[in-house]
């Protein structure tokens, strides 16, 4: 069996991901990485040396590595802003590509990216690796099930304690590097809320702030980026927020966003996020005619979801029936190693790609015209469809459907 050859664009950070693809005794293998800067091509060596006993070459210029590499695949996950240009650039070389979510920062640069995929016939897969985790599975087979009936209503609280380190202390701060943050975290939890629906965002409007990240205090301009990684400062003793300093030099986007949404099949969603909470989980409600589901948690070791099939006039903590759902093994919850070996396994001609490139760019569009919203006084906006083309071509096989 060859194995098949697969180059990283972002080499640290999220790059990690790329780990679960370098299987050289089955059939896959990571040749080559790319980046910018020369401590994080050293990293990325020295993790495959100490990790794999392997010696990938390294490169600061992703298109020199993909015009000599000869690649049968690139992982992309270099920062959001840079996604459209590494993308289409493998995709014009007909190269197949796996691209960290979001697709991209706007509904344009989406479509381009999948016109090039289109025109090249080339692979995509996005990493909406939530569609893999144990209890969006679950809810998602409770729904199938008919147990709650027909879905009318998908809620989503996001409580994100992580987020003052994780998004304020680096690019994620400015608007032209992530729009908003309804979509680097956002797009996730906007992906599951369509998934669980059946349908995709149509109208969306939403309200939310700058209300706490603005007012701390920031590293002088000059000082943009650090170097040891965000990890570095990414610390649980962080908080409150409002006690934090040495955040990014510049800082625009909102730190609370809440969203509105109607689908096509005529279901009503919202998206609520909040950066500065004390504690971090996803919380999803699904209603339908039938009953209500909620989940306590999300990929940690042990979480339930709650069902409620029958009326009390009274407040319940518990459901009428309760599931137990055990994370698999690996990062997220084990969706990382699931979706990074549905795109090698595409690359070997086995489809069991659990996202689409079409589920990226709607919820990235809901995203991006509900940032829209909330900065032009919370009107509603019209979602556009993607061409039929589009719509109907099957982006992990590279062909009409």
């Amino acid at each position: 069996m060859r194995n098949v050859r697969i180059g990283v664009i972002g080499c640290a950070g999220r790059g990690k991901l790329a780990d679960w693809a370098h299987q050289p005794g089955n059939g896959s293998e990571i040749v080559a990485g790319a980046d910018i800067y020369p401590e994080q091509r050293q990293m990325f060596l020295d993790r495959y040396r100490e990790k794999f006993n392997a010696q990938p070459a390294v490169y600061s210029d992703y298109r020199e590595m993909i015009e000599k590499e000869q690649l049968d695949g690139v992982i992309v996950t270099s920062p959001d802003f840079l996604h459209e240009e590494h993308a289409v650039f493998a995709l014009n070389h007909k190269i197949a590509v796996y691209l960290e979510k979001p697709i991209a920062i706007s509904i344009e640069s989406a479509d381009r990216i999948l016109e090039a995929a289109y025109r090249n016939r080339a692979k995509l897969v996005i990493g909406h690796n939530m569609r893999y985790m144990a209890f969006t599975r679950k809810m998602k087979e409770i729904i199938d099930q008919g147990v709650i009936g027909e879905v009318k209503a998908v809620w989503c609280r996001h409580f994100i304690s992580y987020g003052g380190d994780a998004y304020y202390r680096d690019w994620h701060a400015v608007r032209k590097y992530s729009n908003s943050l309804l979509l680097q975290k956002g797009a996730h939890d906007i992906d599951i809320i369509h998934w669980l629906a059946g349908g995709r965002t149509v109208q969306v409007n939403g309200m939310g702030g700058l209300t706490v990240y603005d007012k701390l205090p920031r590293r002088p301009k000059g000082e943009e980026r650090i170097k040891e990684g965000i990890q570095s400062v990414w610390k649980e003793e962080h908080f409150p927020a409002t006690s934090q300093k040495d955040f990014y030099p510049e800082i625009e986007v909102e730190d609370i966003n809440m969203i509105n949404m109607r689908l096509t099949n005529g279901v009503f969603a919202n998206y609520e996020q909040c950066h500065f909470a004390p504690d971090a989980c996803r919380n999803y409600t699904v209603i339908g005619t039938k009953g209500r589901l909620e989940n306590y948690g999300d990929y940690s070791p042990d979480s339930d979801i709650q069902v409620w099939t029958r009326r009390k006039d009274k407040f319940r903590l518990e459901g009428d029936i309760t599931y137990r759902v055990n994370a698999d093994d690996g990062n997220h919850g084990g969706a990382d190693p699931q979706i990074v070996q549905s795109f090698v396994d595409a690359l070997r001609g086995k489809y069991d790609v659990w996202s689409t490139p079409q589920a990226a760019r709607y919820s990235v569009a809901a995203g991006c015209l509900g940032a829209e919203s909330i900065r032009n006084g919370g009107g509603c906006y019209e979602v556009p469809a993607l061409p039929d083309y589009l719509e109907n071509f099957d982006f992990a096989r590279a062909e009409e459907k």
